[in-house]
């Protein structure tokens, strides 16, 4: 891979939350899923994560964070009558908004998919709703957080709410700065913060490897600190059959490369 990441002028953004936030005691069982750049597969690899986690026995919630473009639902085939729309309104409250996936047998809280609405949440709003998630998050072993591309301070205000943030990468070179960008905010605001590396569509083993070495590298020079390696998945197109089937790959392709390599990061994260 010899994809070289631009000199480091991203910008340093303030805190989205005052030091003594609530928020700040997250639980260890809380993951976000993070990109620099949409069309990596997140909300893909969130989806399976969260059913890999729920065929292992444990109870889990995955909750629709990309408040722009919310697709948990699209995905999953589903019709809620509720969502975080309802929520944000005031109609519902967030466990309210909750309701039960059957065939993945896990939670979800979805988004107000095509509408962008949720995009200009106020802040206090949002991070009233991160507080709620907090909370709800005791009552679950895992819980896995979904956000949105980029950095702005909606997305790193819920990430906020989570111990653990895995950053899905692909071997683009847009991919690759745009995730180094995500990882350097996240580590100027919470030094010490567990952020780890998610190598998606990778055309190997090996070529997901030399996709972690350049991003490793650019944090070690820029950063001083290395964001371990998750897991790599491979490239596989029954990714994007189950996708258009509305179906997780973990019941239309179990025995998929993708679908292993996820059960593989499933297993990883538990182990911790």
């Amino acid at each position: 891979m010899s994809t070289q990441l631009p000199n480091d002028q991203t910008q340093l953004l303030a805190p989205s939350l005052a030091p003594g936030s609530s928020v700040r005691s997250r639980g260890r069982n809380v993951l976000a899923v993070a990109s620099g750049k949409g069309g990596v597969g997140k909300t893909w690899f969130s989806i399976t994560l969260a059913h890999a986690l729920a065929l292992r026995g444990r109870k889990t919630l995955l909750f629709d964070g990309d408040l722009g473009l919310a697709n948990v639902d699209i995905q999953l085939g589903l019709m809620p009558k509720l969502d975080l729309g309802s929520v944000v309104t005031g109609k519902v409250t967030l466990t309210q908004a909750c309701s039960h996936y059957d065939r993945g047998g896990f939670d979800v809280i979805a988004g107000r998919s095509g509408s962008g609405s949720l995009a200009n949440i106020p802040l206090s709003r949002l991070q009233l709703m991160a507080e709620d998630l907090s909370m709800m998050a005791t009552a679950y072993h895992k819980v896995i957080i979904d956000l949105g591309a980029g950095v702005e301070k909606s997305v790193r205000q819920l990430a906020r709410a989570a111990g653990t943030i895995l950053v899905v990468t692909s071997d683009e070179p847009t991919s690759l700065t745009d995730a180094y960008a995500f990882i350097k905010v996240t580590a100027l605001e919470r030094p010490g913060a567990d952020i780890r590396v998610v190598v998606n569509a990778a055309n190997s083993t090996r070529e997901g490897e030399r996709t972690y070495a350049t991003l490793r590298k650019a944090c070690e020079g820029f950063l001083k600190f290395s964001p371990p390696l998750v897991g790599i998945v491979r490239r596989d197109m029954r990714v994007r059959e189950a996708i258009r089937n509305q179906t997780p790959i973990l019941i239309r392709s179990p025995n998929a490369e993708a679908a292993m390599d996820v059960e593989a990061i499933a297993d990883k994260l538990l182990a911790d």
